[in-house]
């Protein structure tokens, strides 16, 4: 294959099987923190018993090899799961309470029905600096610049932060979608890289180690990438409505939340750690791949209000909402703020 994922997928039917039961000692949790004062109060009591369903493959590996994983004060189901489809078929099944995703899977739930909040927001202190993606350009087709792209077929998935960014893209060239053909494909593992390999598609986002995998191995053919220009950083946890209306499991939430910015945190100061524990321990990747993606992230931002991000929130959503004849929706809705101040307090409190 050309690169390997950077989580381990399973096909849902075997969902719950997969779940690895990981019971954490207990211990008094901080007390979370409401966000704006209008958006009530976030319950801080857990009771005794309380489990967490989550869907974050990253943080828990994070918490593992940095011991706090042991400071939980709830217990904890890790799914091997992560992005949204996986995370809104379990959503659907009542199977997880939790999920790490980009921008998109929020607002695409909402779309088909789901009811669910986004609770954390982490980005990158120089987003285009340090982009997650770059334009794959397949051997032998001419695109140097985004206005090169005009009459390329062009890998689409709609319901995934991909598929968003080939829209900001185009509108960022001053393109309309009858200026390209949009080859409906979905993003999974290194579906994009084959797909420009073997010119079924012009052009394709593609991201982390499959960038540098996918240049060492077509760049002789004349494979190429180009950088996008624009910021496409968001990192978010969301949840289902019904498990923010559990008091246990949203009290329990807040927690998460914080322990999943002191994960990130450690993750930043610890790159050796990370790289021998995560990427080449669980990845099946290499020490230079690690590098090289510990390079590309950069340092993690995470913000003390949403204001911001809800406005940028708006501006995808409005265009998604043209683009896909969708109806246009309130970023605001989208956003528990009773999560609002509790990272970037963990991160200022310790």
């Amino acid at each position: 294959m050309l690169a390997v994922e950077r989580f381990s997928r399973r096909r849902f039917g075997a969902l719950v099987a997969a779940f690895a039961v990981t019971l954490v000692a207990f211990s008094a949790p901080f007390g979370a923190e409401a966000g704006s004062p209008d958006a009530g109060k976030l319950p801080s009591k857990i009771p005794e018993g309380t489990v967490l369903r989550i869907g974050d493959p990253e943080t828990q590996r994070a918490l593992e090899l940095s011991g706090l994983i042991n400071q939980l004060p709830f217990k904890v189901e890790w799914a091997n799961i992560s992005g949204g489809p996986q995370t809104i078929e379990a959503f659907r099944a009542n199977a997880l309470d939790v999920g790490s995703v980009a921008d998109i899977p929020p607002i695409h739930a909402t779309w088909t029905g789901l009811k669910v909040k986004i609770i954390a927001a982490k980005f990158r202190k120089e987003p285009v600096a340090h982009p997650i993606y770059q334009l794959g350009i397949a051997p032998g087709v001419e695109v140097k610049t985004l206005a090169d792209l005009r009459g390329k077929r062009i890998a689409f998935s709609p319901g995934q932060a991909q598929g968003a960014l080939v829209l900001r893209v185009l509108q960022a060239a001053g393109l309309k979608r009858e200026d390209v053909t949009l080859i409906e494909l979905p993003s999974k593992g290194d579906a994009y890289p084959v797909a420009l390999a073997s010119k079924q598609v012009d052009v394709a986002p593609i991201w982390g180690v499959l960038v540098k995998h996918y240049l060492h191995q077509y760049g002789a053919d004349g494979a190429t990438t180009i950088p996008h220009g624009l910021r496409d950083d968001p990192a978010h946890l969301y949840a289902p409505q019904a498990v923010l209306d559990d008091p246990a499991k949203a009290a329990a939430l807040g927690e998460y939340v914080r322990y999943w910015a002191l994960a990130a945190r450690w993750v930043q100061e610890h790159p050796k750690e990370w790289i021998a524990g995560y990427y080449v321990a669980t990845q099946g990747l290499n020490a230079e791949d690690g590098q090289y993606l510990v390079d590309a992230d950069g340092q993690f931002d995470i913000p003390p209000d949403w204001n911001d991000v809800i406005v940028r929130q708006q501006s995808t959503i409005d265009l998604l909402a043209r683009e896909l004849n969708r109806p246009r929706i309130k970023a605001e809705d989208l956003f528990d703020r009773r999560f609002e101040t509790i990272a970037a307090n963990a991160l200022n409190a310790s």
